[in-house]
This record gives C-alpha cells, sequence and structure tokens, in this order.
C-alpha cells in the first residue's frame, strides 16, 4: 500500500521536483509568455465593451452581438495562454485571422457603417493582428531554442 501521510510542506524531498523545475524552465525559460498575455485579454475585453464605448449600438445591432462574442473569445484565448502556454500559443495565428476579420466586418457584418465603427473595427483589428504575430513569432522562437 503506498505511503500517502503528509510529512511536511517542504517540496524539496518530493520524487518529481526535478521534473517539475524542468517543466517550468521549458514554459517560461523559453519564452516570453507574459508578454501577450495581458495586451491580448485588454483587447478582447474592448472589443466586447467597444459598442458601448462608441456607441453603434443603435445604428449596428448585429456588429454589437459580433463584437461582444468575438471580443469574449479573444479573451478566452487570452486566458488560455496564461493558463496553458505551451498548449495555446499554436494559436497565435487564430488571432491574426481574428484581426483580420475584424478589419473587414464593418462592411461584412454591419450596414452602412459610420466612420467611428470603421475606425473601432480598424484599430482594434489592428492591434488584435499585430499581438497575434508577436505570440506566433514568440512561438518560433521558443521552438528554434529548444532544438
Amino acid at each position: 500500500m503506498a505511503d500517502v501521510s503528509h510529512r511536511g510542506t517542504d517540496l524539496a524531498g518530493h520524487p518529481d521536483t526535478m521534473e517539475m523545475r524542468a517543466r517550468y524552465s521549458r514554459v517560461m525559460g523559453g519564452q516570453d509568455v507574459t508578454l501577450v498575455d495581458a495586451p491580448v485579454f485588454l483587447a478582447g475585453l474592448y472589443l466586447a465593451i467597444s459598442p458601448w464605448v462608441v456607441n453603434f449600438t443603435a445604428s449596428q445591432p448585429t456588429l454589437v452581438i459580433h463584437n461582444l462574442i468575438v471580443g469574449v473569445a479573444v479573451g478566452l484565448l487570452a486566458l488560455g495562454f496564461a493558463v496553458a502556454p505551451e498548449r495555446m500559443y499554436g494559436l497565435g495565428w487564430g488571432l491574426c485571422a481574428i484581426g483580420a476579420w475584424l478589419v473587414v466586418s464593418p462592411w461584412v457584418v454591419g450596414s452602412s457603417p459610420d466612420a467611428g465603427v470603421i475606425w473601432n473595427q480598424v484599430v482594434t483589428g489592428g492591434v488584435i493582428f499585430l499581438l497575434g504575430i508577436v505570440g506566433a513569432a514568440l512561438l518560433l522562437q521558443g521552438r528554434r531554442g529548444t532544438r
């Protein structure tokens, strides 16, 4: 039967300590994972609340729902980057696709958008696109460093 008694709070003698340290250094050492997480989350949060900030709720009701859903999705991606970076950084290219979509979305989703809506979508989409490129570049840099 296994010994499951708790002898103390010191993990120095734990058999998996070396493996945990190696995994931590692999995740944190190969990539600067904290560089992209917070800006992506803030961009997603802004995108979700932007219809009320820019005040296009009455003129573009479909774009309001669109921005809310896509903003929540970007925020969830950012949380994924923070929680499981080694699994999620491949989705940096997905952020690039979302950013490009946001640039064209006023004309695809909305009808006759005004200048404020267009500038909001283009700037927010450009920021998310650039953050996606940074995340993908960090992934490629981390992969080169481990080879």
